[in-house]
């Protein structure tokens, strides 16, 4: 990806993703990387910094950015990168002005000889520029979910990663958790037999009060960089019904619900279930007629239907999420007066059902709760995890692969960012193909599986 440093201003125009082997076979091996980590190409015997330390860039450390700069603080932080200054305050605080920047194109550009990785917390609409731009430096990468803002970013990102040999890692960190192992154990034990249907769902909504674009123009907060914080997003004037954190809801810059939680919540079942990618989806969206909300924000609630063909001995699956008003349905097994968790998912197989709450199966447990209470758990058969961040670290000085490394997240990205697409076509049925990255009975929607980038930025 090649952009320049002068971006536009105000008046500015405008194989298949995944591997062929299985995840569940991966880490049945105990997570063994299949190639030789020494001496390949973007690999480290140990950090460059002293002490084998990797020299790390961070890129977007306010608000979830400034978790994800703690949890790697352990190695050499080299620069840190925020087009807020507000909102890096506790960043610029730790680590001082001398390591800070507004443009992380200007960062990669001084220390590219310096930087082992690359840290990626920006808004959703920025994370292909930043993941792209280190990739190209062969930079390892860390990148918060969604792995990108489109399904085009999305299989570029993952492709480029693979070319290049970097060690990657997306951030659903409940993939690290122990529970989501104890629920893939419990489903490989056939315990709940075979599963055809699934019911994921988060509660919440990112619809905005405004749900068209604002007609007044304030002045942005001297300490913001509106035109940085646009990234490749085509211009428009700053408001602050879009920040801090209030982009998630609008559609040039963030992903919804759908974008922010089917990467926690439908990982156990992705991985479980090796579900690959789905061939139909469906979204039916609360309140969502209107083309002009539909183009700027997304909706109070929603119901996405995902068709995931048969694949080995699995049958074939169908995954319906619900988020905010579009409340699910409560399986049949679950006792009277027994709620179910706001964020999470339920999962019915010919034998039984599972629930499971929000990062990684957090509170796995079959029900009624009379049979998880009889129930004895399967010996593990995965390897258990040291942590997300750690899981990464450890990648990029030559070791095993980071559990979600960008061929699995790559296309568990996807999922969700189906999900955005249809409900772009509200109350259509999608017919997706996904080794050809094309919709294939629709063809105005593949136009919106790559929006375009404001001059001044190339994927």
């Amino acid at each position: 990806m090649k952009t320049s440093h002068k971006t536009a201003g105000g008046g500015a125009s405008r194989r298949r993703a995944g591997t062929e082997w299985s995840r569940r076979d991966f880490l049945r091996r105990g997570g063994l990387w299949l190639g030789a980590a020494a001496g390949a190409p973007g690999f480290l015997a140990g950090g460059s910094s002293p002490g084998g330390k990797l020299n790390i860039a961070c890129v977007g450390v306010g608000g979830r950015g400034w978790s994800d700069l703690q949890a790697v603080d352990g190695e050499n932080i080299v620069a840190i990168c925020d087009v807020d200054e507000v909102r890096a305050g506790a960043a610029l605080k730790r680590f001082g002005r001398r390591r800070f920047y507004r443009d992380f194109r200007r960062m990669l550009d001084r220390h590219a000889k310096e930087i082992d990785a690359v840290v990626a917390a920006t808004p959703d609409h920025t994370h292909a520029a930043v993941v792209m731009a280190a990739i190209e430096l062969g930079k390892h990468v860390y990148c918060e979910k969604p792995l990108a803002h489109s399904l085009y970013e999305a299989r570029r990102v993952t492709e480029a990663a693979r070319a290049k040999g970097v060690r990657t890692q997306l951030g659903n960190q409940g993939h690290s958790f122990s529970s989501i192992r104890r629920f893939c154990e419990m489903i490989w034990s056939g315990v709940i037999g075979q599963v055809r249907e699934i019911h994921a769902f988060c509660r919440h909504s990112y619809c905005p009060s405004t749900r068209v674009r604002p007609k007044e123009t304030p002045p942005p907060p001297k300490t913001l960089d509106w035109d940085l914080w646009l990234g490749p997003a085509m211009w428009r004037p700053y408001h602050p019904v879009y920040l801090p954190g209030k982009w998630r809801g609008w559609v040039p810059f963030g992903t919804g619900i759908v974008g922010d939680w089917v990467c926690h919540v439908v990982d156990p079942v992705f991985w479980a279930l090796d579900l690959g990618a789905p061939t139909v989806v469906r979204a039916e969206a609360v309140d969502y007629a209107d083309p002009r909300i539909r183009a700027e924000t997304y909706p109070p609630g929603a119901r996405i239907e995902y068709q995931f063909p048969p694949k080995g001995s699995r049958p074939a699956v169908k995954l319906t999420w619900h988020e905010g008003s579009a409340a699910p349905p409560r399986p049949p097994e679950l006792e009277p007066g027994r709620e179910l968790p706001r964020i999470g998912a339920w999962v019915a197989g010919d034998k039984g059902t599972i629930m499971y709450g929000s990062h990684g199966a957090a509170g796995v447990q079959l029900i009624p709760a009379k049979r998880m209470r009889e129930y004895k758990m399967p010996p593990p058969t995965l390897p258990r995890s040291k942590g997300h961040h750690r899981e990464w670290i450890e990648a990029c000085k030559g070791g095993p692969e980071a559990g979600s490394n960008f061929n699995y997240g790559g296309p568990l990205t996807e999922i969700a960012l189906l999900g955005v697409l249809a409900m772009r076509f509200n109350g259509q049925t999608l017919h997706w193909d996904a080794r050809s990255l094309r919709v294939l009975n629709l063809p105005e929607a593949n136009r919106w599986l790559r929006p375009p980038w404001r001059e001044g930025w190339r994927l």
